[in-house]
Parts: C-alpha cells; sequence; structure tokens
C-alpha cells in the first residue's frame, strides 16, 4: 500500500486535476452535473437564515391573523430550500452509486482503479468533502429544525381546519414526513452516503467486500500521507486544499466502518486509526472539531468491545 500511495502521490497536482479518460467520460459527466448543483447547495445553506423571529411573533400572537399569515410567508419558501436539499440528497446518492461501480468493477483491483481513473476518485472525494461540509453548516443551524417544526405544526392545523389543499403547498404531508427523517438526523448527508454505501455492497454479492472497503481505506491512508508528510503538504495551494484532504479521510472512514463486518477501529483495520486521529488533532482545534466530532458520533464501531482503550481516549471530548 506504501507504493501505491506514493504512485497516487507523485503529482498531486495531476490527482487534484485529474481529467477523465474516455472510458470515464459518461459517469463524470453524470456525477459532474450533480456536483456543479452542490455548490449552489451549499452557498444555499450558508446563507439560510430562518424565520425565528415571525415564528415568535406568531407563537406569541395565535389569534392574529396578519401575524400568523406572515410567518407562514417567511417559512413557506425556507421549506422549498429544504425541499431542494432533500431532493439533492437523493442525487448524491445515484451519483454514488455510480461512481462505487466503476472504482470496485471487477476488472482490476481497487488499487489499480484509484490509479487508472483518478478523475472518478477525485470526484468521490468530492462527494463526501460536501457531505462533510453540509452536515457542518446543518448542525451549527438550529433554525432548519425550527423552521420544518413550525410548517409541519401549521401544515396539520391547516388539514384538521381544511384552510386549504395540500397541493398548494410547496410541500405535502407525505414529503414532509420523508424529509422529518431527513433532517432529524445530526448528520443527513453523511447517513444518506453511509446507507448507500451499504446498500450498494448488499445489492452487488458478486462483488468481494474488499473491493469496497479496499478502495476506501487507500483513500483514507492517500489523504493522511498528504496531510502528515511536509514534502507533499507543502504543494498544497491553501489552506482549503487541507479542509478538503481532512474531511475526505474521515468521510471514508465513516463509510468503511459502517461497510466492513468489524468497522474501522479494530486491531486488525486496514486503516491506521491511530495515524488519522493524530493528524486531525494535529490541526487547530476550530478547524477540526466537527470532523472529530463526526467520528465520535457518527462512526457505528467506535464503542464496541474491540476498539482499543487508546483510540477511545484519543477521541475523547475535552
Amino acid at each position: 500500500k506504501g507504493t501505491l500511495v506514493t504512485t497516487i502521490l507523485r503529482d498531486i497536482y495531476e490527482f487534484y486535476y485529474a481529467q477523465p479518460t474516455e472510458a470515464e467520460r459518461k459517469i463524470w459527466e453524470q456525477v459532474n452535473q450533480v456536483l456543479m448543483e452542490a455548490l449552489a447547495i451549499l452557498d444555499d445553506l450558508q446563507s439560510y437564515k430562518g424565520a425565528g423571529e415571525e415564528i415568535r411573533q406568531a407563537i406569541q400572537n395565535p389569534n392574529a391573523d396578519r401575524v400568523q399569515e406572515r410567518a407562514w410567508g417567511a417559512v413557506v419558501p425556507l421549506v422549498g430550500k429544504l425541499k431542494k436539499f432533500y431532493e439533492f440528497s437523493l442525487k448524491l446518492e445515484g451519483s454514488l452509486h455510480g461512481l462505487l461501480k466503476a472504482l470496485t468493477s471487477a476488472h482490476c483491483s481497487p488499487t489499480q482503479h484509484l490509479e487508472q481513473e483518478q478523475a472518478l476518485a477525485r470526484q468521490f472525494a468530492e462527494i463526501l468533502h460536501f457531505t462533510l461540509r453540509f452536515d457542518e453548516l446543518k448542525m451549527t443551524n438550529p433554525a432548519i429544525q425550527n423552521d420544518f417544526s413550525y410548517y409541519r405544526r401549521t401544515l396539520n392545523r391547516m388539514r384538521i381546519n381544511n384552510v386549504a389543499a395540500e397541493e398548494e403547498n410547496e410541500v405535502n404531508n407525505e414529503l414532509a414526513n420523508r424529509m422529518s427523517l431527513f433532517y432529524a438526523n445530526a448528520t443527513p448527508m453523511l447517513k444518506t452516503l453511509s446507507d448507500a454505501t451499504t446498500k450498494f455492497v448488499s445489492d452487488n454479492t458478486d462483488l468481494p467486500i474488499e473491493n469496497t472497503t479496499d478502495c476506501l481505506c487507500t483513500m483514507a491512508s492517500v489523504c493522511k500521507v498528504m496531510l502528515e508528510t511536509p514534502e507533499y503538504r507543502s504543494r498544497f495551494a491553501n489552506e482549503d486544499t487541507v479542509s478538503f484532504c481532512l474531511r475526505v479521510m474521515v468521510g471514508v472512514i465513516i463509510l468503511y466502518d459502517y461497510v466492513h463486518p468489524a468497522g474501522a477501529f479494530v486491531k486488525s483495520s486496514k486503516i491506521d486509526m491511530k495515524g488519522c486521529i493524530k493528524v486531525l488533532k494535529d490541526q487547530p482545534q476550530s478547524s477540526v472539531e466537527g470532523l472529530l466530532n463526526a467520528l465520535r458520533y457518527t462512526t457505528k464501531h467506535l464503542n464496541d468491545e474491540t476498539t482499543s482503550k487508546q483510540i477511545k481516549n484519543m477521541l475523547q471530548a475535552n
């Protein structure tokens, strides 16, 4: 694996700006459309302010129709945004499925895939980067849950009173139920990707599970080496590249932990978990706290008896 990591890292620029080969182009173009939309989704989420004041006024003045109308008018377009985010998670799931199929197919080894299909590996990394960033923003914005809860309560009240037909609203009750499950999760995009990766493995029983887990652990190794080796790190264009590698490393660890029967933290794990955690802890705390929390609270096997005390101690919150 050391040789492979060196091969992939021989030219960071080449990996970072990898262009698709003819064989990769069809999948690359499909995924690229989704990734272009991902940038707009992050911008929308970053600027999401919520309707907290209008909702507070509506709760304090339950019989003032104009105040109620103002709150409803403020919340409906915001829920339209939340609907767009939820629907995007389904597109992301489809893209991940296509990339996994290409990067784990049986015609060559998982490591050869990452060497030969760098443009697709880069897109897989982009999806993980988006996912961790989306969830970081969502976790620090309580307005999302508050707005959606108010919307649901009001929608139910309207249904009981036959105030308006559901079809006139942006999100009907059935869709609201599905969105509610999505947003109830602390890290909804990561949950979507974890479930999608697990489903990919269970749906493709003809593919050895190692095809998927080896792909994930190699990507974790590449990121770790890029971050901990001064020679490679000095080539990074800026701190955004560091953030990108950190998020991708954490993302593949979490997916590996869900897909591998024994998880990522067991002693026999192909991922050097102590090394990865050390890399995270060597960064400024404010920049990695969300990522450490993702490992603490969204992995599957961290609290298993098979996880060493040393790893558990390294991940303990201060």
